[in-house]
């Protein structure tokens, strides 16, 4: 059970940390959107990168439920 907690309250701080990091993400994405045609060769990898870090939060989250569904 102590093992289970420590991975849940892990869990709750990578997720946090990488909750901060994809809202920075997005503002970075909705910054250089806004100032199109300009950098417009940014926005690929700009919005891969933001991709990827919705999609491990979207895992995380996902990982975190299974776990506290299963106490």
């Amino acid at each position: 059970m102590q093992a289970e907690e420590t991975s849940i309250e892990e869990l709750q701080g990578q997720i946090r940390r990488l909750n901060s990091k994809a809202g920075q993400m997005k503002m970075d994405l909705h910054d250089l959107a806004e100032g199109l045609p300009t950098d417009y060769t940014q926005l690929m990898d700009v919005a891969a990168a933001t991709y990827e870090i919705y999609r491990q939060l979207d895992e995380l989250k996902q990982h975190l439920k299974q776990l506290e569904n299963a106490k």
